[in-house]
């Protein structure tokens, strides 16, 4: 491009001047060049020390088996056949990668490496499938190890075209601990990965990537890279590299990564923490709205299809054919934004809605507020924190079980409030209370969901009268004793 612009310049120079402006456009060049690969190469010496190689070993069921077959990880030769990449979150040893790096967590450990080229057992912290996330804590016997852990950058002023550079463990050539690299730009950004047709049929539910929230890069992202740290020139981490789009017929898959926004944070410090990731569950069935609605009316939200009975929409004031504009003040455009915003809210906080009532042409402004339940998650969330038990008793949101929410959500009209978990040989158990089974009155006291629950047995001390409800439509009473 350059020599092009000088051959147009070529009949307005002499041949001192052209051999002059093409030196000085070189050294200007090559000085942009210098400036580019300085900034990359400071980037990555910020960051390398916290990307780690993540190795899953699988272990044998027997126990003589697994004497005999159990390689060694700490071995330098050691080449695993499942692998793939981890940041380091703290000086502690908290490792953040991707919940699909861990595999199945029955019968697996887990090995990382860091950049001094020493490998650490690491146990699960938290694990959470609907954002892809999971944290790992390395078992170090030097307590005074202190790990580097990286600088989180902000996400909302990305712009397609800035330069990022993706740090991972690609085919597990950075098993020794150094990180290999690649670069490349921002593609683009809130992408998302068509929800899977097999998943669909079986009645799965949508992960995160599969609404408009990741970041596209055309940094080459290979197989391994999953959990690693996606960075700008500044060292700072914006995203956790995540997936490939594969798609046939194309030289080379899209890459993503998971961008570590306000929300993203939030549910890594839950993970963090060892504590179970909630979503906020609304109960409607939202579309877009029509050509018609949107352009020939001027109107933005999404129109409700469907309001679930027995959930906190219908408890709110939600009805059919409501259009949604704003969830707390955030404009509505689209079905994935809405359920996106709900997403993101507390379980068991009142959130307010903005909505329009009425027929075409002659709608009305309201606001109606709801305190949302807990979304059901498909996979297996795993978390060491869990909530206090009453009595040895567990509870939760009713509509975190999909049996609810899919199969008979007419349930819901009884209670929002279900028996999640039973320990064994517990007041709760001698009761005969087991898991599924719903909680519609403490002591007589007509209960809906587990704040009212807790908030009921807060006031007994003796036995407590517990009325139940369990599906098709069975009705009982059990007494827990203290």
């Amino acid at each position: 491009m350059l020599a092009f612009a000088l051959l147009l310049m070529w009949p307005a120079l002499s041949s001192d001047a052209f051999a002059q402006q093409a030196t000085s456009n070189s050294a200007d060049g090559l000085g942009a060049v210098v400036a580019i690969e300085h900034a990359l190469v400071s980037a990555i010496d910020r960051c390398e020390p916290s990307i780690v190689a993540i190795a899953r070993v699988r272990t044998p069921e027997g126990a003589a088996e697994r004497v005999l077959s159990m390689p060694d990880p700490t071995d330098p030769d050691f080449v695993p056949n499942e692998f793939g990449t981890g940041v380091v979150l703290d000086a502690r040893g908290l490792v953040l990668t991707n919940y699909h790096v861990l595999g199945e967590i029955t019968g697996s450990t887990y090995w990382v490496t860091t950049i001094d080229q020493q490998t650490y057992p690491a146990r699960p912290k938290g694990a959470d499938p609907r954002s892809d996330l999971a944290v790992l804590e390395l078992v170090t016997p030097d307590r005074s190890r202190r790990f580097s852990p990286i600088h989180f950058g902000q996400t909302k002023n990305l712009r397609k075209g800035q330069i990022v550079v993706a740090l991972g463990n690609p085919y597990a050539i950075a098993r020794d601990g150094s990180a290999s690299a690649s670069w490349g730009i921002i593609a683009n950004l809130a992408r998302k990965i068509p929800f899977d047709r097999e998943t669909a049929l079986q009645g799965g539910s949508l992960g995160l990537k599969n609404f408009p929230t990741l970041i596209q890069t055309d940094a080459k992202l290979n197989l391994g890279t999953s959990g690693g740290a996606l960075i700008n020139l500044n060292g700072e981490m914006i995203g956790l590299t995540t997936s490939l789009a594969a798609i046939s017929g194309h030289e080379q898959a899209a890459g993503y990564a998971i961008p570590m926004d306000a929300a993203m944070l939030r549910i890594i410090e839950t993970l963090k923490q060892g504590r179970e990731v909630e979503y906020g569950f609304l109960g409607v069935m939202p579309t877009n709205l029509s050509y018609e609605a949107r352009i020939g009316r001027n109107l933005e939200g999404v129109r409700i299809e469907e309001v679930v009975p027995g959930t906190p929409a219908q408890r709110a004031g939600l009805r059919r054919r409501d259009i949604v504009t704003a969830v707390d003040g955030v404009p509505i455009h689209s079905k994935d934004g809405l359920m996106l915003e709900v997403g993101k809210q507390l379980v068991g906080y009142p959130v307010r809605f903005s909505i329009l009532r009425g027929k075409p042409g002659r709608e009305r402004k309201l606001t109606l507020t709801a305190d949302l339940a807990k979304l059901p998650v498909d996979g297996r969330q795993y978390f060491t924190t869990k909530s206090p038990a009453w009595r040895g008793l567990r509870i939760d949101y009713a509509t975190a079980e999909p049996e609810f929410t899919r199969t008979n959500p007419a349930a819901l009209t009884q209670s929002n409030c279900v028996v999640r978990e039973v320990a064994p040989g517990s007041p709760a158990a001698e009761a005969g209370l087991a898991a599924k089974i719903l909680i519609t009155h403490v002591a007589g006291q007509r209960i809906n969901t587990p704040k009212d629950f807790r908030a009921a047995v807060a006031a007994q001390s003796g036995p407590v009268e517990l009325r139940l409800w369990k599906p098709p439509n069975e009705r009982s009473t059990v007494t827990v004793e203290p």
